[in-house]
């Protein structure tokens, strides 16, 4: 099976598209469809009817965006859409768009609405259904400039606020929709409940995605592609490399061989921990290749983050490579790709190019290895939720994301033996104690790291020049923007004793109480 073919496959089951205007919560809407139970994709908003109309989807959702659909280079959206008889709906700037190119009118900002309103419901009808009822108030997140102030002909007005005229409207004879408000954040809590009115009552999508329908189309996928071939695997012991083994081993046994590189930057145990879950719970082949020694001689004296990166990146690649290289007859690469990574690498024409994901992707093409990427349409929670399926333990499905380049990039400056030490200690504690505390699964990432400075502390009445170390954790739904936890004080407190107590050679603990952006999650 091709990559068309698979893409096709997909498209066989009930499908949303979302046609990204670049707004920052697209991937939001998507991810939302998918708690429906139904697959959703995001798409380029200039995709064309003809393409739109071979996918077949069910429905079509277009998000919102920041730019006015009065400038000049406003994107649009091919107007044989509305000729296709396919349920759309407006969110945002999607609706605006709706209204303007069908005729309603429009009115250039003049006043932002931003944050929590109170939406005046006038008449539920299809969309907000059983959810309200006429007179009813309820609360959503505006986010916008521009506004319609009429619907085009054969549209009913749905609700309002005391600045928009038009927050909800329906045209059920078209089987159009549109909102000013985003249903997709938790700040409008009946937003969920209406968008599965619309996949499910509207579109008619049945919910047939679920975890273990995923499985079983990735496992059929995963048949079709590789056939008798062999394949291998980077891991790193995270749930997204480790998710894939699972996949591709239930897809064809024994010709998986998984290769876990220790390039002595892991968090403490972390190796071991990987070498047993593979072992006993997983039972798939794996080879360990140890070559910390190596790693710590290349970065002696490196302390520039992005030479950091440069080098882990580039020794990773040839020990993976000298022991991929010996095992005879393997075809296929096994890449842990998520939907994310696609789009971020500039997957959605609007959504700007933020990284390139960085899987074992950069191996040398004289490897000539055909890549199977069985997650690439697959969100965080929902590799995390098929994990579990797969029966991968929770010390694997659960853990935190953990950079390629490791405690290389939490340590600033350069990388000692001794300076790894320190921190795997502090790191350790760290995480512990959110484990304990039962923090650690609330949190989206929860980090130690260790800066250049040093301090001057107090300890036994004696005078003290010790490193601090800097505790982070964020919340997040996507990992493009994270809020930093508001952890309790008594826990900070008493994981800031145990480092200063247990940790030599620390005497100050801080804590990072920056957001994304404008930090970014890691350090470096």
């Amino acid at each position: 099976m091709t990559e068309r073919d698979s893409t096709q496959a997909a498209q066989q089951q009930d499908t949303i598209l979302i046609l990204d205007f670049g707004a920052q919560y697209t991937q939001l809407i998507a991810r939302r469809i998918r708690e429906c139970k139904v697959y959703s994709e995001i798409v380029p908003s200039d995709i064309s009817a003809k393409e739109v109309a071979e996918r077949a989807p069910r429905g079509i959702i277009f998000s919102g965006g920041p730019s006015s659909v009065f400038a000049s280079d406003a994107p649009s959206a091919d107007t044989g859409l509305y000729g296709l008889g396919i349920p759309i709906l407006g969110i945002c700037y999607g609706q605006q768009l709706l209204a303007k190119d069908l005729g309603g009118t429009v009115q250039p900002a003049n006043q932002r609405e931003y944050g929590p309103a109170t939406l005046d419901v006038c008449l539920p009808g299809e969309l907000l259904g059983e959810l309200s009822q006429a007179g009813s108030s309820l609360s959503c997140w505006m986010s916008h400039g521009d506004k319609v102030l009429a619907p085009p002909s054969g549209f009913t007005v749905l609700a309002t606020t005391p600045q928009t005229p038009v927050a909800a409207m329906e045209c059920t004879a078209r089987r159009f929709y549109g909102v000013q408000f985003h249903p997709e954040v938790e700040h409008t809590p009946f937003g969920t409940a209406m968008l599965a009115n619309f996949v499910h009552k509207i579109c008619g999508c049945k919910s047939d995605w679920t975890s273990t329908g995923i499985i079983d189309r990735a496992v059929s996928e995963i048949q079709s592609i590789v056939g008798d071939g062999k394949v291998v695997c980077g891991v790193s012991g995270g749930v997204d490399s480790c998710c894939v083994a699972a996949l591709v081993h239930r897809a064809i046994g024994d010709r998986l061989t998984c290769i876990f590189v220790d390039h002595g930057l892991l968090r403490k145990g972390e190796a071991e921990q990987v070498r047993h879950d593979f072992a006993a719970a997983l039972g798939i082949n794996l080879v360990f290749a140890e070559a910390s020694d190596m790693f710590l001689t290349k970065l002696k004296g490196v302390s520039d983050p992005e030479r950091k990166r440069k080098i882990i990146g580039r020794e990773f690649i040839r020990v993976f490579q000298q022991h991929a290289e010996a095992i005879k007859g393997v075809q296929f690469l096994a890449q842990g790709t998520l939907y994310p990574d696609v789009i971020e690498s500039g997957g959605s024409k609007h959504a700007q190019v933020i990284k390139s994901h960085h899987n074992v992707g950069g191996l040398p093409k004289r490897m000539k290895l055909k890549v199977v990427e069985p997650l690439k349409r697959l969100f965080k929670d929902e590799v995390r939720a098929i994990s579990s399926e797969l029966g991968l333990p929770d010390s694997i499905v659960w853990r935190h994301p953990f950079p390629g380049p490791g405690l290389g990039i939490r340590i600033l400056g350069s990388v000692t033996r001794e300076r790894l030490d320190l921190l795997r200690e502090a790191d350790a504690i760290f995480m512990q104690e959110l484990q304990a505390a039962g923090l650690y699964r609330a949190m989206s990432q929860a980090l130690a790291v260790l800066p250049l400075v040093r301090s001057v502390g107090v300890m036994g009445d004696q005078r003290t020049y010790a490193h601090p170390i800097i505790l982070r954790a964020v919340t997040t739904e996507d990992y493009m923007t994270a809020r930093w936890a508001r952890l309790p004080y008594e826990f900070l407190e008493k994981v800031s004793a145990r480092i200063v107590n247990e940790v030599v050679g620390v005497n100050r603990v801080v804590y990072d109480i920056s957001s994304k952006p404008p930090a970014t999650i890691e350090w470096e």
